[in-house]
């Protein structure tokens, strides 16, 4: 490894949709802060989460491996049937697994988690996966509120009306500042831009007053099919036309204006150009139920879909000096690439006796031999967004969903065709095969849980 090993800053904004930064197309949101970030390192348009919701993303993350290698496919908590019965997964990161935090940890890394985890109960908290430090991770996938008291176990509340995200940065400012020459692990995951829809009043105004000049819909929302999970029945999907939610975007405005708190910070302390960054998200944007404060057009569905709009998802990474500025690229790359490419970057490689689905991208980030592998999803369970179990699997420009509940397949050219409103599975039947034979034989090979028909009609008591 060239020079010092790198700080490293792993941003992670839960359910931040495709398109909901400015650098990616959002003509509503305001995000300069984190555009700005975009230009000076690289932003990536074929970045995936490797799961529709949160919690297999997040396991994905900290372990490099599929969800479904781990044996979380749903978030924790969550349980669900409809025309198929649900299928057990665990309900913590299980303690054996060698986590990104244990690996930098091992290499001298200071490790410090702030944020959401939501990886199980106290057993399973940050402190037990090689953090030294623990700031909000507890089983809680979204807050009470935004506003202090809060409700969550760690930290302790603020003053009466702090904001939730305004107090993360400092926590997490706090750390940058703390005296020492060992390099560090921060692994900020904030609870923004999740539900509840919360935000400073003063900025809601702001994009009410924005929604109103543009002549914007604050709710433009159109009531679909009905709901396929049970415990949501007589419930209609509700998609989201376009963006204009005046406290979505507010939130959003917040957080941008936080991570351009983090990132003055490092420069403060001198850690800016010795500093890995990267932002990302762990699902799709929330478009089709709970309010369905976003939208991810031009791609299709959200948050709990296996469409892109479900699992596309913004990236972008900066290391100055070491990645080019200004770039974007077409690589497409997944959550489980995450864990080897920081560990790469760190000067070290996953254990020799350690299983890890993903590639180290920082060749291929630099120019040389990007990798040619299919991606895979696993979603075994009904989602409160609308969608069904299915699976997944895109190689190159195409990309095959699966449907359990009846077994049909859908054939996409995302080339031609990145909001899948053309199945063309009728016209390249041997690309359909040739997927659903790459899907055959990883879901094996993972040991995925395929849902089975539920036996019961729906009781009605």
């Amino acid at each position: 490894m060239r020079g010092p090993r790198p700080n490293l800053v792993l941003i992670v904004v839960d359910d931040l949709g495709a398109r909901d930064l400015s650098c990616y197309g959002s003509t509503f949101h305001e995000t300069p802060r984190i555009d700005a970030l975009a230009a000076e390192g690289m932003r990536f348009e074929q970045a995936y989460a490797a799961s529709p919701v949160c919690s297999p993303s997040r396991a994905s993350l900290m372990t490099g491996k599929y969800p479904a290698q781990v044996g979380i496919t749903q978030y924790l908590g969550g349980a669900s049937v409809g025309r198929l019965a649900d299928v057990p997964y665990f309900a913590g990161l299980p303690e054996n697994e060698y986590t990104l935090a244990r690996a930098l940890r091992a290499e001298g890394y200071r490790t410090w988690h702030v944020g959401k985890w939501h990886l199980g109960s106290r057993q399973h908290w940050p402190e037990r996966h090689g953090f030294d430090v623990n700031v909000g991770g507890c089983d809680l996938g979204s807050p009470h509120t935004y506003w202090s008291p809060y409700g969550i176990p760690t930290p302790a509340d603020g003053p009466e009306g702090e904001y939730l995200t305004d107090r993360l940065t400092d926590e997490a400012i706090a750390l940058l500042r703390t005296p020492d020459e060992r390099p560090f692990f921060l692994n900020l995951w904030h609870y923004a831009v999740h539900i509840p829809l919360e935000a400073p009043a003063d900025v809601v105004a702001r994009f009410e007053r924005r929604a109103e000049e543009l002549g914007l819909d604050p709710e433009p929302l159109e009531p679909g099919e009905e709901m396929p999970a049970w415990h949501l029945a007589g419930e209609r999907v509700m998609r989201r036309r376009y963006q204009s939610h005046p406290v979505y975007a507010a939130m959003l405005a917040n957080l941008d204006a936080n991570v351009g708190r983090l990132l003055d910070a490092l420069e403060e302390v001198g850690q800016a150009e010795n500093t890995l960054v990267v932002l990302t998200s762990d699902n799709g944007g929330l478009a089709t139920a709970e309010g369905s404060p976003t939208s991810n057009a031009p791609l299709a569905e959200g948050k709990g879909w296996l469409h892109e709009g479900g699992v596309r998802v913004p990236f972008l990474a900066r290391w100055p000096e070491h990645l080019p500025a200004g770039t974007v690229s077409d690589l497409p790359l997944s959550s489980p690439d995450l864990y080897p490419t920081l560990l790469g970057a760190a000067g070290a490689q996953p254990r020799p006796q350690q299983h890890v689905d993903g590639v180290d991208l920082l060749p291929a980030w630099t120019g040389r031999h990007p990798p040619d592998r299919p991606l895979f999803w696993h979603y075994p369970h009904y989602s409160n967004q609308g969608s069904t179990p299915g699976a997944a699997v895109r190689d190159g420009r195409y990309k095959l969903v699966r449907f359990f509940e009846d077994g049909r397949e859908a054939l996409f050219d995302l080339d031609a065709d990145e909001g899948e409103r053309h199945d063309v599975a009728g016209r390249h039947p041997g690309i359909v095969e040739r997927l659903g034979r790459l899907l055959d034989g990883w879901l094996e090979d993972v040991g995925a849980e395929i849902p089975r028909p539920n036996p019961y009609e729906r009781f009605r008591d």
